[in-house]
């Protein structure tokens, strides 16, 4: 399989909500709670990404598509902890049928490299500490764990999460 990552842009808002929660619905099923996921909407993260891809301050959002269309994007920028020089990926997210083939590494590193061009020079990334499949990825890139931390999930409900950290983005960055 081969994949080409551009910078998104609001055009981009359908499918990159379609990848989100289609991705959400195959990662989170026995994670988080089956009516949160059914509930989902389509429509209300297409307008959510087009906002955010229209905002002039906006992070940096990369899209990944093969030759049938969009199958994994990254967003990133300054990390919720605002540390000084550390960069944040917040969502990483690609479907399934895409997995397996260097892409969520491609998304890793070329996601890291537009937030090292912008000053970051620590990167982080949050997963809930139960998936398994992706901690296992993150620790494979050379991340290191944090201790698990509480954080508000959907619906109030309270999920535990590790943060991963490489304190120098370059060796994400390549």
């Amino acid at each position: 399989m081969s994949f080409v990552v551009f910078p998104a842009g609001p055009g981009d808002a359908e499918d990159l909500a379609r990848v989100h929660v289609t991705s959400w619905r195959e990662t989170y099923r026995g994670l988080l709670p089956d009516a949160f996921l059914a509930r989902m909407s389509e429509p209300g993260f297409a307008r959510r990404f087009r906002r955010t891809l229209m905002a002039p301050e906006g992070g940096v959002t990369l899209a990944a598509a093969d030759r049938y269309g969009l199958v994994g994007y990254a967003q990133g920028g300054p990390s919720r902890r605002n540390l000084a020089g550390e960069a944040e990926i917040a969502t990483l997210y690609v479907l399934r049928a895409a997995q397996g083939h260097g892409l969520g590494k491609q998304l890793m590193t070329e996601t890291a490299r537009a937030l090292a061009a912008r000053g970051a020079t620590s990167l982080m990334i949050s997963v809930l500490r139960d998936n398994i499949r992706a901690r296992g990825f993150y620790e494979h890139l050379g991340g290191q764990p944090e201790a698990a931390r509480q954080e508000p999930g959907p619906g109030g409900r309270l999920l535990y999460e590790v943060a991963y950290r490489w304190t120098d983005i370059g060796s994400v960055a390549g």
